[in-house]
């Protein structure tokens, strides 16, 4: 079963403050926009979201269909298969 890609979203009080910690382990700007208090970075496969104002609580994100450069798998399972998998194993 091909999932797809899991990063970590987390819900930061500084953006640009935690874009510069982050970017002391090697992270760099994947994607986002810092200036609307978003951005996705990147350390080789991790991937990681920064996110202020927008998020109760760091939350682990599922992206079914996407590698960790947002490019498509082939060949993935639907996350709707996967629930219904999940639905009939109990």
């Amino acid at each position: 079963m091909q999932l797809g890609v899991f990063s970590l979203s987390l819900n930061v009080k500084d953006i640009r403050a935690s874009r510069e910690f982050y970017a002391r382990f090697g992270f760099r700007d994947f994607g986002g926009n810092i200036d609307e208090n978003w951005l996705i970075m990147k350390n080789g496969e991790q991937v990681i979201g920064l996110f202020q104002g927008m998020i109760e609580k760091n939350t682990l994100t599922f992206n079914p269909g996407w590698d960790s450069n947002a490019q498509l798998v082939p060949g993935y399972t639907d996350v709707r298969e996967i629930q219904r998998q999940l639905e009939e194993n109990g």
